[in-house]
């Protein structure tokens, strides 16, 4: 049988000048045209915005500074306000993200995932390729994520939390928002419709010739498909971590601090300004939502880019025991709703803002912003 191999090697630097150089080296036209195959001119900016080193506003306003049309541009900034989107469900529904969010999920007959996801032994060439590369690289194209989340989901019957949780454990740019509500979103839990995707569409997609796979059916087909045998083995995915050498209390100092944590590590934030900078990691944060070695690792590497940081492995109750509440500064985030102290917006692409059932509906007020 022929196999597949994901020729492209995805590469993440940590340091800042690196970061900068990709971001000069989008092509917002090439990404229009190819953004959906498999070596497209991605941007493979997303663990940067996820992990707070940039924001959709940075992003978008070095697409502004290209001075091309509108036209060239508006697919790329319309993925960035996806981004958005996603953050502002997330700050309007909060933990109810974690559960089906508008309707219930249809036909839900196994918990857990497929083991055969886990194993990368689905037989499906490109899915078994793609997933053997994300446990080296932390990272999926976008469009495969809607593969296995369909074959999760739509073929195998199984409800969308638990490999929801596994991809984002392992995604570089996990991000709950985006991960858990693009889940949603394949799964009908988001907008009533499923997502499934059959054999010739991979193909096309990914250069691929498969055939006869429980995939190589028409579309029709699926209404009526029995999970495949394959699908049936589930498997109850963990993860562990070791966290790093922290600092204690007696050196985090009583002045102006700026808590800093996995979504939050931007190295431009107060810059050249004389403060404490530590980067809090929760053990508690980590239980809930837990995250590969290989996803902390790149934070703690992320990290380095801030001036002078500070590692501190525990609660933030521990902190604010140390210092003042009026000392200690944060950006606004769901997981950050326990801090106390002065707190700070984020940046956004656009000043559209609150709950909307659509992204459509988000977009058309934001459009009117930005693609002025």
């Amino acid at each position: 049988m022929q196999t597949h191999t994901i020729d492209r090697k995805y590469n993440f630097p940590t340091d800042w000048n690196s970061i900068q150089d990709r971001i000069q080296s989008i092509d917002p036209i090439k990404y229009a045209a190819t953004r959906n195959f498999e070596n497209g001119a991605l941007t493979l900016l997303g663990p940067y915005i996820s992990r707070g080193v940039l924001s959709s506003k940075f992003v978008f306003e070095h697409i502004k500074s290209l001075d091309l049309e509108w036209k060239s541009t508006e697919k790329l900034i319309q993925e960035l306000a996806w981004r958005d989107y996603w953050q502002q469900v997330w700050v309007a529904k909060n933990r109810e993200i974690e559960s089906d969010l508008n309707f219930e999920q249809k036909e839900v007959l196994h918990s857990g995932m497929p083991h055969a996801i886990v194993e990368a032994k689905t037989g499906i060439e490109v899915i078994d390729a793609a997933i053997e590369n994300f446990y080296k690289t932390g990272y999926l194209h976008n469009h495969m994520r809607m593969y296995v989340a369909a074959v999760c989901c739509n073929i195998g019957k199984y409800h969308w939390s638990a490999p929801a949780n596994w991809m984002y454990a392992n995604l570089l740019d996990g991000d709950l928002a985006s991960n858990h509500l693009s889940w949603q979103w394949v799964a009908g839990t988001f907008s009533n419709r499923q997502y499934v995707a059959n054999q010739e569409n991979i193909n096309k997609y990914f250069t691929s010739a498969q055939r006869n796979t429980f995939l190589d059916v028409p579309y029709e087909a699926f209404n009526n498909m029995e999970v495949p045998d394959l699908l049936l083995q589930n498997s109850n995915y963990q993860v562990e971590i070791r966290f790093p050498e922290s600092v204690e209390t007696k050196d985090l100092f009583r002045k102006k601090t700026l808590i800093y944590n996995y979504y939050n590590l931007d190295p431009m934030w107060h810059v050249g300004e004389d403060v404490q900078r530590i980067f809090l990691i929760e053990p508690s944060i980590f239980e809930r939502y837990p995250i590969s070695q290989k996803c902390l690792d790149f934070a703690l590497a992320l990290s380095q880019n801030i001036e002078g940081i500070k590692i501190y492995v525990g609660d933030f109750k521990d902190v604010e025991l140390k210092i003042d509440n009026n000392d200690i500064h944060y950006k606004e985030h769901p997981l950050n709703i326990h801090y106390r102290g002065v707190q700070e917006e984020r940046e956004w692409m656009s000043s559209v803002s609150g709950y909307f059932p659509g992204f459509f509906k988000f977009w058309n007020k934001a459009k009117k912003e930005v693609a002025r």
